[in-house]
């Protein structure tokens, strides 16, 4: 079967295409900022509940994550409404055609995601009652966020491999997942592992922000969330060798000198890392924090280098036809500058609240 006959026509954009390009990028790079302080601080809750050491300076970790990641949790749902639809309105014929492929699995992350927002809620509100069971509440809401992550992991590799579609005519179930694909696991061990390294450093700047106000267990927790973002920072840089070699040749060799501009993106962003993980090992926590944002957008600019390079053979971006109609973006741009004075005056006013 021709692969090229199971392709949708793309539909007709309102703006150039290069506009809708940059909104995509930089929201998800909002969104995954958030999406690794959601998924790492759950992980590292469980972690931390499991952990047989009476030390207290762990029950206060706890609890502090339990009282942030409700909120996060939200922050990263509501932040992730505008890359995806950015995604729809670029790759829509690709991304609805890997959604419908995995149709059952895809509508079921409402549910994950409505479940592991309760279990944070059952955590925070019951955090002393449940006393040391409360690890089963952060332990299934990581769960459900892994779950969940994984799902989108299937969906975002699934719309690049439009050859696998046809497996849709001998199982229409909408149960397919893209399993075989070299890169799934990498990938996803990639996010969670960041995940991990991201929440580590969050959580080094949060109580680094306690000290300053003296509140005590700061030093340890500060060395605690050091530790988790730089060990996981080690084993990351090992993942994304496995990561890019599980890529077809043609795209590693873009990022192995194939290419200009591939190959400095690929570079700076390997820079960016690697001067995270020094200022990690010293304990600058802010050093460390600037770099690894920087890392992170080297990261996601590459991340659509490699969907545009999967993509080559059937679509490019370029070509989409354009009828130009400004006014809805404009309405976006406008609802983005007002919501974000709104969320910046919401999170002033929560810092002004005196530490616990």
């Amino acid at each position: 079967m021709d692969t090229a006959s199971l392709i949708p026509a793309p539909d007709i954009i309102p703006v150039h295409w290069a506009w809708l390009k940059v909104l995509l990028i930089t929201t998800f790079t909002a969104h995954i900022l958030l999406m690794n302080i959601m998924l790492g601080s759950a992980i590292i809750a469980f972690i931390s509940g499991i952990n047989r050491q009476t030390d207290s300076s762990l029950i206060y970790l706890q609890k502090e994550i339990s009282q942030k990641n409700t909120f996060i949790i939200a922050f990263t749902i509501n932040f992730g409404v505008a890359p995806l639809l950015f995604l729809q309105v670029l790759y829509g014929n690709f991304f609805y055609t890997s959604s419908i492929l995995m149709a059952v699995y895809w509508l079921s992350v409402i549910f994950l995601l409505i479940t592991a927002y309760y279990a944070a809620y059952i955590y925070k509100f019951n955090f002393e009652s449940l006393g040391r069971t409360r690890k089963y509440a952060a332990g299934l809401t990581a769960l459900l966020l892994l779950v969940t992550g994984f799902l989108y992991t299937n969906n975002m590799t699934l719309m690049l491999v439009p050859g696998s579609w046809s497996r849709y005519f001998t199982d229409p179930s909408g149960t397919i997942l893209n399993l075989s694909e070299p890169t799934l696991f990498p990938r996803f061990f990639h996010f969670v592992i960041a995940s991990i390294a991201v929440s580590g450093l969050f959580i080094a700047i949060t109580w680094q922000r306690k000290k300053k106000n003296g509140v005590s267990h700061s030093d340890i927790n500060i060395t605690r969330g050091m530790k988790y973002f730089t060990y996981a920072t080690l084993v990351q840089f090992c993942d994304g060798i496995w990561l890019l070699i599980s890529l077809p040749r043609d795209i590693i060799l873009l990022f192995m000198g194939g290419d200009i501009v591939h190959s400095a993106v690929f570079l700076a962003g390997l820079f960016a890392g690697l001067t995270s993980l020094v200022f990690g090992f010293v304990k600058k926590v802010w050093p460390a924090a600037w770099a690894t944002i920087i890392s992170i957008i080297f990261m996601v600019i590459i991340r659509d280098m490699v969907r545009t390079a999967y993509l080559k053979p059937y679509f490019a971006v370029e070509n989409l036809k354009t009828i130009y109609q400004y006014s809805p973006m404009i309405m976006f741009l406008a609802a983005v500058v007002v919501s974000t004075v709104v969320i910046i005056y919401i999170i002033r006013c929560a810092l002004q609240v005196k530490p616990s």
